[in-house]
């Protein structure tokens, strides 16, 4: 006896139709899988068997052979249990066979027979509907998450018993259907605000002039000035996600089960804070089955580096690719995967090992070659990739103490929004480029022109400071935002003015040669 079953599998953030065929037949009794299944995979004999049993049913004695096609991509995961033990049951004559191809199976099997939650139920949802199918069968705390999609009927089960009755007709289930503006309204919302931060006021807003054309910013300052404060907001007043946006980005969650259970959709752009100890696997993705690291969980929102010259030389070279091509490519020897990673950069780092270079209140410490030392840690390449550098000073006791009412996130947002809808409406038949901070050589030349007065005072600052010709696209880009910000056509000298104090490593590297 034979039947097929309907699953999926993930393969990077994507899923793809996977056939679970079962054959029934007289022999030795044995239960092989086949189809290049993962350790996890093999496993699901034991708990297929052990659910089945436990649910009622008698395990047949005999020689069952279990293939997931296609045959040639390795299968991972606890996913396939339902789909198993469903076909299993098929051969027996306990569920009807016809039925089975109108539905996609996914689910881990308990031993008593209940279900467990798994990775990547909303990719599987969306290659439900893809291929037409007219709903899937998933664990009860995937159900939301799944729901998302439109198009497909969602059946949140809790137990194998309830799948069986509900493919005999014998046990109705009510498709979920969520409410996809509410469930925005409910879990767009961020436990933080600039309003929390007392002064700083340039750093706010050098932070909302890399949210407006979406630059990378390294903040550069003393232990407890705030840098890690101040970036934990920056992502409260960049734009809301788009629909198409918190599904890509609910989708990279969900593959790497971190999507909290029963939450339908990652809604608030991203923010995510690795430890300098992370290795270049955890930042960029990695594993014999490639699964997304830092940079891809960040898509669509911030990604912060604190004492950025702490991290690993080698992790930090290999976000060069992704800080381009706004996504990032692993190959291994099976498979190659592509996950997007279109994020912010946002550093922090102490002027010097100690954090004191330059304080009024504390004298530094650390002697010259250890300071220059300490900088040449950030290589070059990736300091070309930076847009905004600013200090972080101490903040003064007047300032923690003030009582006042500091701008809130929703008005620096509101700001940010108008000036990225004016990008849009810039770019919008220029491939690959949504913000300033995208613009190539071409894009710069066309759009960032200085009249004579904005002309002469960069010329001026080149000279006297003498920045590089890095310096100089860095400064037309941020010029252009901060214009963008005022709703200005031309770039006026203020807003090259504004930029040039943006690049805090420039003038002191020609301050120390200099001295």
């Amino acid at each position: 006896m034979l039947a097929k079953v309907l699953s999926g599998a993930v393969m990077g953030i994507d899923a793809y139709i996977v056939e679970v065929e079962v054959d029934l037949s007289f022999g030795l009794a044995s239960f092989g899988v086949v189809g290049l299944p993962d350790g996890a995979v093999k496993e699901s004999r034991e708990r297929v068997k052990a659910a089945i049993t436990n649910t009622g049913f008698a395990f047949p004695v005999n020689r069952i052979i279990v293939n997931l096609a296609p045959a040639d991509i390795k299968k991972e995961g606890s996913a396939f249990d339902l789909p198993i033990a469903i076909g299993i049951l098929a051969t027996m004559g306990m569920v009807p066979t016809e039925i089975l191809t109108d539905y996609l199976l996914v689910g881990e099997l308990s031993l008593d027979g209940s279900l467990r939650p798994i990775q990547g139920a909303l990719s599987m949802a969306v290659a439900a509907r893809n291929h037409q199918l007219k709903g899937i069968l998933l664990p009860e705390e995937n159900a939301n998450e799944a729901a998302v999609v439109d198009g497909v009927q969602v059946y949140g089960i809790t137990t194998l018993a309830q799948a069986i009755e509900f493919l005999n007709g014998t046990r109705p289930i009510e498709p979920l259907r969520l409410d996809i503006q509410e469930v925005f309204r409910q879990a767009s919302t961020y436990d933080v605000d600039f309003s929390d931060v007392k002064g700083q006021e340039h750093v706010k807003r050098a932070l909302e002039v890399a949210a407006a054309g979406s630059h990378n910013i390294l903040m550069i300052g003393p232990p407890g000035s705030g840098k890690t404060m101040l970036s934990k907001r920056l992502a409260t007043i960049l734009p809301p996600l788009s629909f198409e946006e918190a599904i890509e980005t609910t989708k990279i969650h969900s593959v790497a089960g971190l999507l909290p259970g029963k939450k339908a959709l990652v809604a608030t752009r991203p923010f995510r804070s690795p430890h300098h100890t992370i290795s270049s696997a955890g930042l960029i993705g990695g594993g014999t089955i490639p699964r997304p690291g830092e940079v891809s969980l960040a898509h669509n929102g911030v990604l912060f580096l604190d004492e950025l010259p702490e991290f690993n030389r080698n992790a930090l070279e290999v976000m060069r690719q992704p800080l381009e091509d706004a996504e990032v490519t692993i190959a291994r020897a099976a498979v190659s995967l592509t996950y997007p990673s279109r994020f912010m950069l946002v550093s922090a780092m102490n002027p010097c090992p100690c954090g004191y270079l330059g304080d009024q209140s504390r004298k530094c410490s650390c002697a010259p070659p250890v300071v220059q030392r300490y900088m040449a840690r950030i290589s070059g390449p990736l300091m070309d990739r930076i847009d905004i550098h600013i200090e972080v000073p101490a903040v003064h006791y007047r300032d923690l103490s003030a009582v006042y009412e500091s701008e809130k996130s929703e008005r620096i947002r509101e700001r940010v929004q108008q000036a990225r809808k004016i990008q849009e409406r810039r770019f919008a038949n220029v491939k690959n480029v949504f913000c300033n901070a995208h613009m190539g050589t071409k894009q710069i030349r066309d759009i960032c022109r200085l009249g004579s007065d904005a002309q002469s005072l960069l010329e001026m600052a080149m000279d006297r400071l003498g920045l590089s010709a890095r310096a100089y696209n860095r400064i037309l880009k941020v010029s252009r935002t901060i214009a963008d910000l005022a709703v200005s056509e031309d770039i006026r000298p203020e807003h090259v003015s504004e930029a040039i104090q943006y690049r805090t490593l420039d003038r002191e590297l020609w301050l120390q040669n200099n001295r």
